[in-house]
């Protein structure tokens, strides 16, 4: 088992890994999807898990046909997003703070990488008291190709002047452990909904509980 002193840098997703807003989104485009008389079960939702939004949409259009009416929804679920957020914040994960700690006191090179919009992702930080965490993020904004494809993973190691097959790249979703390992990342999985993925396992050479246990395995 390498040890985080191993790796030349870290790289972090955001939604559902640094950023407990999974549960936000399904409540948004629930609330917005009951508005419009449609229904958006848990099992659709969660299938949008780690997607960009490009590919939500699309998956939409085809579940509820091309007639359903995007416009209407984005803005109907982005109010829903804001007064959930403005009311409530947004959670950092459990381990988080800890395993950035512990990255910072060994002088590892670290970002963010992530399938949302730079704007978005930035706002999100901003909700969750970490606006100035991460001086380095690369979003969808930044590549040809959103997640499962390895494009943020390349750019972000080119953004940290590193090899990708000497950065642990951490991800909580199908999506991401895809593109991590495509990338050549050491990837480790950390799902942040149950029951997990069970193709997860397939790209990631270690699964573990939360950030907490990660730490902990990577201290030993």
């Amino acid at each position: 088992m390498p040890k985080l002193s191993d790796f030349a840098a870290v790289i972090f997703d955001m939604d559902g890994l640094v950023l407990d807003t999974e549960s936000i989104y399904r409540h948004a485009w629930q609330q917005a999807a009951n508005l419009m008389g449609y229904n958006f079960s848990d099992d659709f939702c969660l299938s949008l898990s780690g997607l960009p939004y490009e590919n939500v949409t699309a998956r939409i259009l085809s579940t509820y046909s091309v007639d359903f009416n995007l416009a209407e929804f984005n803005e109907l679920s982005g109010r829903c997003w804001y007064v959930w957020v403005n009311t409530h914040g947004i959670a950092i994960k459990s381990g988080f703070r800890p395993l950035l700690d512990a990255v910072i006191e060994r002088k590892i090179p670290y970002c963010l990488a992530t399938n949302s919009q730079a704007g978005c992702a930035r706002e999100c930080l901003a909700y969750a008291g970490l606006s100035d965490v991460f001086t380095v993020l690369v979003s969808r904004d930044d590549v040809q190709h959103a997640k499962p494809l390895p494009d943020i993973f390349l750019k972000a190691a080119d953004r940290l002047q590193v090899k990708i097959t000497e950065c642990l790249a951490l991800e909580d979703s199908y999506t991401g452990v895809m593109a991590a390992s495509r990338a050549g990342a050491y990837v480790v999985g950390v799902p942040s909904l149950w029951p997990v993925d069970v193709r997860m396992s397939d790209h990631c050479h270690l699964m573990v509980k939360d950030l907490n246990k990660l730490l902990e395995t990577f201290s030993v």
